[in-house]
């Protein structure tokens, strides 16, 4: 049976592969974006390393020097180390931070609960459909609200993983729906490309924070220095830019995963109401429960973390997460938004 609330929808035509064609462009641009204030980033780093050094040069020459090679760029090596060695621990321990301060267990083909068996072979199922080499790891995570995320840096490494409080209120249909999303997420590989993108805009606001104090520091002893003048200029600039930049791009890339996993489970099932019946369902169990879901996701430590791969943003339903940046934003289009695009619109009112 599925939600009643479908009834007040009609179903229109949609084109699933176009959706996807037109998410994945859009991806590679957030992406291509993310490299662009990286590079801008190491490359003022050692504009003001190499001003300090050379105090009669201005700065535009400096910058020039080093972009035809002429000054090597040790810092912009350095920092693409670091965030090197910061996504190499990422992608090692992945599986540990995504699941981090839930109580979870997993689930695999000797699991002796029927309960949790029919949960495995519903993923297995799907992923035969995908025709995906690799079964994902199977967690179900101890929590009354309905969610699901997948996670990985590829098909080998992959994981699912889905509250009790999905596993138990939807039906099979509305189940494998959410499954083939998280399973066209991991197909996609925008799980990989999240957890990069998540990795390189902490690690920026980090260094943004380390070069605003060295510069602010440094300034004192030469305030009198034009150059040093015009350095710090341009570092207080970026500290307040790069993060409002940053913000955007991580939510521009989070809508567009959302849409490109939709399209893929619509793809998946050749059926969309499944998952518009899901979506519905999650929603409206958000909203008559706000009060205790708000509560239950305050005692989970560390769900900003999973804020972004979660198939529904509690934001949507006004549950605030704790310590989360993009706390005053929602990480993922909004429900009819969603619908729409697989095919499902509000009928007018007559």
């Amino acid at each position: 049976m599925t939600n009643p609330q479908l009834g007040n929808f009609q179903q229109t035509s949609a084109n699933w592969r176009a959706v996807l064609k037109k998410n994945q462009r859009n991806t590679i641009l957030v992406m291509l974006g993310f490299v662009c204030i990286y590079l801008s980033l190491g490359l003022l780093i050692d504009v003001a390393l190499y001003s300090d050094q050379y105090p009669n040069q201005d700065l535009w020459s400096i910058f020039l020097e080093l972009l035809s090679g002429r000054l090597w760029p040790i810092a912009t090596i350095v920092a693409g180390g670091i965030a090197i060695f910061s996504i190499a621990i990422t992608f090692l321990f992945h599986r540990k931070l995504v699941l981090l301060g839930t109580k979870y267990q997993q689930v695999n083909a000797q699991s002796t609960d029927p309960q949790l068996q029919k949960l495995y072979n519903l993923v297995e199922e799907m992923k035969i459909a995908a025709g995906m080499p690799f079964m994902p790891k199977i967690y179900l995570i101890d929590a009354p609200y309905m969610n699901a995320f997948a996670s990985g840096y590829n098909e080998k490494s992959a994981l699912i993983a889905v509250t009790k409080g999905l596993f138990e209120k939807l039906n099979r249909a509305e189940l494998q729906a959410v499954i083939a999303h998280e399973l066209s997420h991991i197909r996609h590989l925008d799980i990989r490309l999240t957890l990069m993108a998540s990795v390189l805009s902490n690690l920026i606001l980090i260094l943004c924070d380390i070069i605003f104090w060295s510069a602010y520091i440094g300034g004192k002893d030469s305030s009198n220095s034009k150059s040093g003048n015009n350095i710090f200029l341009i570092i207080l600039i970026f500290r307040y830019l790069l993060p409002l930049i940053t913000l955007i791009l991580m939510l521009f890339l989070s809508r567009t995963r959302e849409y490109m996993a939709d399209a893929g489970c619509v793809e998946l099932m050749r059926d969309n109401q499944p998952l518009a019946s899901a979506l519905l369902k999650i929603n409206q169990d958000h909203i008559d429960s706000k009060e205790s879901h708000q509560e239950a996701y305050e005692k989970t430590a560390h769900e900003a973390i999973r804020r972004e791969a979660y198939i529904y943003d509690p934001k949507k339903a006004n549950i605030s997460m704790k310590h989360s940046i993009t706390d005053f934003f929602s990480t993922h289009p909004g429900i009819m938004k969603r619908l729409s695009a697989i095919g499902y619109k509000k009928k007018p009112k007559t």
